[in-house]
């Protein structure tokens, strides 16, 4: 663990701060102590049998070691992979599903779009639950919301029994229309749970009363799926912090980009999918914003996945449908939809312990497959024996077997020399030019997918800087920027452990949405008022149970809308909450300048506009976010700068002698040419050749890229 001082006020903010992100191969700490202007960072291997196992194990030493208890922990926010894994390796819940009769087959048929038109072999994702776990029920919701045919309550027993019998624990309901009128999923639900009250139900009309069946269909499902698993993992996560002598709330990190409470969260955990990713992206746009970047790529390589996400104006981009488990792991349309609000990320490649491996046509290729905390990459000394991009990095020099996590974690040269010889024996090369090769591919795959995603979206990703982290973001930053063509790489101050530091900067928050077709000139604004209304006091209603004073929320409201005729909409701004005739205008406006930003054109004033769903934000900042990074110029650096030198791979079949820099003694103002080296506790900061490097007033490191790489 690494403690640093920082000279914070934190007027109002009582007691210790603690993020706390579990990644697929590494737990991030970050504590935070407003009262002795303090910030600690701390990273330990993840468990993955039991995540709460490596927490609690991490926790009880980053508070030995500054010297507090647990009961001077005043706040914790935790982010997971728990559910994104159920998801992928399909280890959730055996789970049913009821829907209205006729629907039983939505999710084998999907939306009928073929992620690939000339792939003989085309596969779709396996629903979650199969076919002989769903059960219809008669009864009808128009479009409207008004009943159509009763709800026959009478064939609940019989479909409640039959999942008795076939072992299910979780329950699904999606019936159509629920998103108008969600009373017949109510009254399924109130008949299940007396007839079962051990089963868990899920509505969709309650998760996502949104339209469309099949996306809708198939989050409740994975909601159904990962609910029992997230409910037994954070209680019982609560219940040992608590059992050490933790007395505050435990908040955990959404896809949105907010915080939530256990309770409310556990009963919507799907929502928690991309929850890591998440709050890394609220803590790269917090660094732009602090100093005077408004357009940035978060950069996020860790030690599973590198993800990527976009910045514009100062503030996340976010989706309200996204899509998890892919067969093909760039292919859209391959995966699971959900219908869940989240800071947009595009996965763009492999992390440290991606696995490089032979084809079969004798070529190298990194990736997907990972070797995870366990057993990791063979340089771990753990049982790993596939070649991996973090024992190509040790081989190339980049990191330092003496200095992993801090001197705490000895890698093993030999093991990682004897893998990639393995793998270089398979492909009839030397081992230094397979390591060369997996660390290009590596590279040249994420900025490839970087361009296509960009790209796709209207973007040119020279207009941005590129703002890196993760544990193996900050060794491979410069090489992905200079093939994407930016000009700048900022390396936040803690950035082996920013999405740690990001659950401390992440809002409360809640997000509600109402799906209401109308056209535009035709909408009964005295009904949106209503629901309107209704979000926006679920939504404080939320916050103010997290001890939120209203005075302190800010409310957004935002409007998904589309030209008539089109299958798709676009969300914009809502100014006026209270809205009414007058706000068709701005409606129109609004829509006109995004669509016209987002496809370069608008359609005549003459094409009939129509609003979709109607959603309020409800947000509050976080009482410890200021600490995070005001005043860290003030911070103490320690020690020597220079720590040695090492022979580094700098391309073109060229090793030379590199200057290795110590983080933590590098004060503000402090730059250096490339090539060098930059360690900290958490992670290795690479500087190119032609690069140069500034330390800026807030402790980031500032690499401005030359034309020699």
């Amino acid at each position: 663990m690494t403690a640093n001082g920082l000279a914070a006020g934190g007027a109002g903010v009582r007691g210790i701060g603690i993020g706390i992100d579990v990644g697929g191969t590494f737990t991030d700490f970050v504590l935070i102590d407003p009262e002795r202007s303090v910030i600690m960072f701390g990273k330990s291997l993840t468990t993955p049998k039991d995540p709460s196992d490596g927490i609690l194990s991490g926790l009880a030493q980053l508070l030995a070691e500054y010297g507090a208890s647990f009961e001077d922990v005043g706040r914790l926010s935790h982010a997971t992979t728990l559910v994104p894994n159920a998801l992928i390796e399909r280890k959730g819940i055996r789970t049913g599903l009821i829907t209205t009769a006729g629907y039983r087959d939505t999710l084998e048929i999907g939306n009928e779009y073929k992620y690939d038109i000339y792939d003989v072999y085309h596969e779709k994702p396996e629903p979650l639950v199969p076919r002989a776990l769903r059960r219809e029920i008669r009864g009808r919701i128009g479009a409207t919301g008004a009943e159509r045919e009763p709800l026959a309550t009478e064939d609940l027993a019989g479909i409640v029994r039959d999942f008795r019998d076939a072992g299910v624990a979780s329950v699904a309901v999606c019936l159509i229309h629920a998103y108008a009128n969600p009373a017949h999923e109510r009254a399924v639900r109130d008949v299940v749970s007396r007839l079962a009250p051990d089963l868990e139900v899920s509505l969709s009309g309650e998760l996502s009363p949104v339209i469309r069946e099949y996306p809708r269909t198939s989050t409740v499902v994975a909601n159904a799926y990962v609910k029992p698993l997230v409910q037994r993992y954070l209680t019982r996560l609560d219940g040992r912090i608590r059992s050490l002598g933790y007395k505050g709330p435990l908040h955990v990190m959404m896809s949105e980009g907010g915080i939530g409470e256990v309770d409310r969260v556990v009963e919507m955990p799907i929502r928690l999918v991309e929850s890591g990713p998440a709050a890394g992206t609220i803590a790269a746009a917090f660094v732009g914003r602090h100093i005077g970047l408004s357009n940035v790529l978060a950069f996020d390589m860790g030690g599973t996945t590198a993800k990527l996400s976009v910045v514009d104006g100062g503030r996340p981009t976010f989706v309200n449908e996204l899509e998890v488990a892919r067969i093909r792991r760039f292919k859209k349309g391959s995966g699971l939809p959900l219908q869940v609000p989240s800071v947009e990320l595009l996965e763009i490649g492999a992390g440290g312990g991606t696995i490089a491996w032979v084809d079969d046509l004798g070529l190298l290729k990194v990736g997907p497959q990972s070797a995870g905390a366990a057993p990791g990459p063979a340089c771990y000394g753990n049982g790993g024996s596939d070649a991996t991009v973090t024992d190509a990095n040790l081989l190339l020099g980049y990191l330092d077997a003496r200095y992993f996590l801090g001197g705490e974690m000895r890698l093993a040269e030999e093991a990682a020399h004897e893998a990639v010889a393995r793998l270089a024996t398979s492909l009839g090369l030397a081992p230094l030019d397979t390591g060369v090769g997996i660390r290009a591919i590596v590279n040249e795959n994420m900025a490839a997918a970087a361009r296509v995603a960009l790209t796709e979206k209207g973007r040119d990703p020279r207009r941005y800087t590129l703002v890196a982290f993760g544990g193996a973001g900050p060794a491979h930053a410069c090489e992905v920027a200079r093939l994407l063509g930016i000009g700048t790489v900022v390396v936040p101050y803690g950035a082996g452990v920013t999405a740690a530091l990001g659950l401390l900067e992440a809002p409360l928050s809640a997000r509600q949405a109402r799906s209401y077709v109308s056209d535009l000139e035709a909408i009964d604004w005295v009904r949106v008022r209503s629901f309107i209304t209704e979000m926006r006091q679920e939504g404080v209603e939320i916050l103010r149970r997290a001890g939120v004073a209203e005075r302190e929320m800010t409310i957004e409201g935002q409007v998904d809308m589309r030209y008539a005729g089109q299958g798709y909409e676009i969300t914009v701004s809502l100014d006026d909450v209270a809205v009414g005739p007058a706000s068709a205008l701005q409606l129109q406006q609004t829509f006109e300048t995004v669509y016209r930003q987002t496809f370069g054109i608008a359609l005549d004033r003459t094409t009939a506009l129509e609003v979709v769903t109607w959603r309020i934000v409800v947000e509050a900042p976080s009482p410890v976010a200021s600490l995070v990074l005001d005043n860290r110029g003030q911070s103490r650096p320690s020690g020597e700068v220079k720590k040695g030198r090492r022979n580094v791979y700098l391309g073109k079949a060229v090793f030379a002698d590199c200057v290795v820099l110590d983080r933590q003694a590098m004060p503000a103002g402090y730059s250096v040419d490339g090539p060098a080296l930059v360690e900290e506790r958490e992670s290795t900061s690479f500087v190119p050749t032609g690069g140069r490097l500034e330390v800026d007033e807030l402790r980031n490191l500032i690499i401005r890229l030359g034309a020699e790489q």
